[in-house]
């Protein structure tokens, strides 16, 4: 293969660090397909920005590289993909303040209720874009239900990206 140049477009923002939303459009040779995904650890207090997370899915660390896990499932290496387009929302809520004076549990005390609400944000997406016919790669588990309103933003932030998630609230509206 010969060498070629290619350019990416990184938006200042997208290094903010926080809890986003984000899904994954992937142009492969079997068709476009989809990845749902969220910033924000769940073992940890960190909440990176989708730059970040960005190259981790594409990378080669198997604890962090679901997007990549996901294409090979189907049979189809990341490198063959013709493109990769990451639409991400957020952040919609704030990382956890560093505090000298807290340790890791108490950081996660902070943390925890804020991935739990963008967690349920993100479960509600990947189940509208699957009910809306959009080819979801991943399966988002998730105990928590979503708040309506932070929904209803979610989707609208979404929507001209998803034209289908639109007009398909992925079951019952709750805008």
């Amino acid at each position: 293969m010969a060498a070629e140049t290619y350019v990416l477009a990184l938006p200042g923002p997208m290094l903010r660090r926080g809890f986003w939303l984000y899904v994954w459009r992937v142009d492969t040779p079997k068709g476009e397909m989809l990845y749902v995904g969220r910033t924000g650890d769940n073992s940890s207090p960190n909440a990176v920005a989708p730059y970040t997370r960005m190259g981790q899915h594409l990378g080669f660390s198997r604890t962090q590289n679901a997007l990549r896990k996901h294409l090979e499932s189907r049979g189809i290496a990341a490198e063959g993909c013709n493109a990769f387009r990451l639409i991400a929302y957020g952040p919609i809520e704030d990382e956890v303040v560093r505090d000298a004076d807290k340790d890791h549990d108490a950081l996660m005390v902070l943390h925890t209720p804020r991935r739990d609400r963008v967690g349920a944000l993100e479960k509600k997406l990947a189940e509208a874009l699957k009910a809306a016919k959009y080819d979801v790669l991943n399966t988002v588990k998730w105990k928590h239900e979503p708040d309506a309103q932070a929904w209803a933003k979610a989707r609208k932030a979404f929507a001209p990206y998803f034209p289908r998630l639109e007009a398909n609230t992925g079951g019952q509206d709750i805008a």
